[in-house]
């Protein structure tokens, strides 16, 4: 739905002004803190060896169906990867580490960077066994949503994944993105035709978002088992009103 339509001298509908706008600042290479995680930037020399430990924690290459890499079978083919990985600045890797061990068990990734339009992507979400279904993976998550809305001032975040990756589609959705689509045949990975579904979060919507994350997120939503009080999903949705 298109909203807050504006028409020209022409009498063309379009889009509203932005007065003032000017383009938004790189992500920088400094790290995160929260409560069961942190995010630091990806470093072979602090991180590689727990990573290896923490993917191995899955015996086969399941977790790696959708990724564009992996999964590594030796501890000198992750390295080359992180490597490649430590290097870039689009996409800029982050290392997931727990709070409760001080180790690395997972990354993340900013990406498809556009300062100019207020626009960034997050990807190459490489959750270990250690971190998936753990308040971790989502308080990564929100680390970078605070970063990109809060601290940066962006307007769109975007979140992309293969259109057959249930899990991938279901976690962007419980945690506020919007779907948007399916793009055919937007790729060619591992030999195989990927259709890509694309999900966004915008800045206007991020204000009711965000208490949904800090509730969730709080240590007296879990019990004693760890288990959850209260579910992400229906918070979240009960502040967009969807």
């Amino acid at each position: 739905m298109i909203q807050d339509l504006h028409f020209n001298e022409y009498g063309q509908p379009v889009g509203p002004r932005l007065e003032g706008w000017q383009p938004r600042a790189l992500p920088p290479r400094t790290p995160l803190a929260g409560h069961w995680c942190r995010l630091e930037p990806l470093s072979v020399a602090r991180h590689a060896e727990a990573l290896y430990a923490a993917y191995s924690v899955q015996a086969d290459g399941r977790d790696w169906t959708y990724m564009p890499a992996g999964p590594f079978p030796s501890m000198a083919a992750l390295t080359e990867y992180l490597t490649k990985a430590e290097a870039s600045a689009d996409p800029l890797h982050h290392a997931i580490i727990d709070n409760a061990t001080g180790q690395a068990v997972g990354t993340l990734a900013l990406m498809r960077i556009d300062p100019a339009n207020g626009v960034i992507e997050v990807g190459a979400v490489a959750y270990s066994r250690l971190v998936q279904r753990t308040p971790m993976g989502t308080e990564a998550q929100f680390l970078l949503m605070q970063r990109i809305f809060d601290e940066l001032g962006y307007r769109r975040y975007e979140w992309k994944c293969n259109a057959l990756n249930a899990p991938s589609r279901r976690a962007a959705e419980r945690y506020g993105f919007q779907f948007e689509g399916i793009f055919r045949q937007a790729a060619v990975m591992k030999g195989r035709s990927r259709d890509t579904a694309w999900f966004s979060m915008l800045d206007h919507e991020w204000p009711a978002i965000r208490p949904a994350f800090v509730q969730w997120l709080a240590p007296e939503n879990f019990d004693a088992k760890g288990q959850q009080r209260s579910r992400l999903g229906e918070l979240v949705r009960g502040a967009l009103g969807r």
